[in-house]
């Protein structure tokens, strides 16, 4: 299975549909009028999808187990067709489409069976997703070609004793967002350096600041302490959100000290210093912070 361990969980829907074509007048017939000798055709249809929805990731091998939370089964009737529809909804790190569409199919072949003794011309047919919300895909931000700059905070680094990875790894994840990096900057642990670039990247309009390293708990860590003047708005839910993620990880990711704020229309965040970590946070906070410019780009136009 696809490893899935670096999501966040969000709210998933899923509707599928599927189409069972009667062979005749009086097989409907006998549905709605509950004469079919195998029972309530609508009815047994219904409480087998409702097991298949849940037990999708028994027969389908890649699907991973997840949690139901609001499952939906409908029928609509068009002449001598019968569509069926099937809405799933959970809170998950993925998305419940192909339960969904499990759940249409085990409902139409679950008719069939019913309906096969007296009708000879069933058909099955469009299995498909009709709708799907949640995920990445529905947290876009608003405003197009974001920039960004990446401020690393490390003597060592600096110094070249040491190779820059959190900065790097920040910008490649930049990247598969599709956002722009204006720029690049290493520096020492110094306060007046950090404050500089910070203010620099918001005079020329740089949407996203990020700042990796200096948010421990050693003397030379205080990256928070040199940017939390700078901050105009704090956003602390940012950072709480991104601890608790990394504590589910690593139990002493609660010992971060990462800050998240707005200086005029710049989102400045502070990310630890290790490319685990950094990938971490990146995950936890990536795409849904972007949708800070899309609250910017509302206020603009009201």
């Amino acid at each position: 299975m696809v490893d899935i361990t670096h999501k966040s969980n969000t709210h998933r829907i899923a509707i599928a549909q599927a189409k069972i074509s009667l062979g005749s007048e009086t097989t409907l017939q006998a549905i709605l009028n509950k004469t079919v000798p195998k029972g309530d055709v609508f009815e047994m249809a219904k409480t087998a999808g409702l097991f298949a929805v849940k037990k999708t990731s028994d027969v389908i091998p890649d699907c991973h187990p997840l949690p139901i939370e609001f499952t939906k089964i409908t029928f609509e009737i068009e002449n001598l067709s019968i569509l069926i529809h099937v809405e799933v909804a959970t809170i998950y790190k993925t998305g419940v489409e192909v339960e969904a569409m499990h759940g249409a199919a085990v409902v139409a072949l679950t008719m069939y069976d019913m309906l096969k003794p007296i009708d000879k011309n069933i058909v099955i047919s469009d299995i498909f997703l009709k709708e799907k919300k949640g995920g990445k895909s529905d947290l876009k931000a608003t405003k197009q070609n974001l920039t960004a700059g990446i401020i690393v905070c490390s003597d060592s680094v600096f110094n070249e004793r040491k190779k820059d990875l959190s900065g790097l790894k920040i910008r490649e994840i930049l990247e598969n967002f599709k956002i722009d990096t204006v720029d690049y900057q290493v520096v020492e642990d110094n306060v007046a350096q950090i404050q500089e670039k910070v203010l620099d990247y918001v005079s020329k309009n740089t949407d996203l600041i990020i700042l990796t390293g200096g948010t421990g708990l050693s003397p030379k860590d205080f990256t928070p302490e040199a940017v939390k003047p700078l901050i105009e708005r704090e956003i602390p839910g940012l950072m709480e959100y991104s601890r608790n993620y990394g504590q589910n990880r690593m139990p002493l990711a609660f010992l971060s000290r990462g800050i998240a704020g707005m200086r005029e229309n710049s989102l400045i965040l502070t990310l630890p210093g290790s490319e685990k970590a950094v990938r971490e946070c990146m995950s936890a906070l990536f795409p849904h912070v972007l949708h800070v410019f899309s609250v910017l780009e509302g206020q603009r136009h009201d």
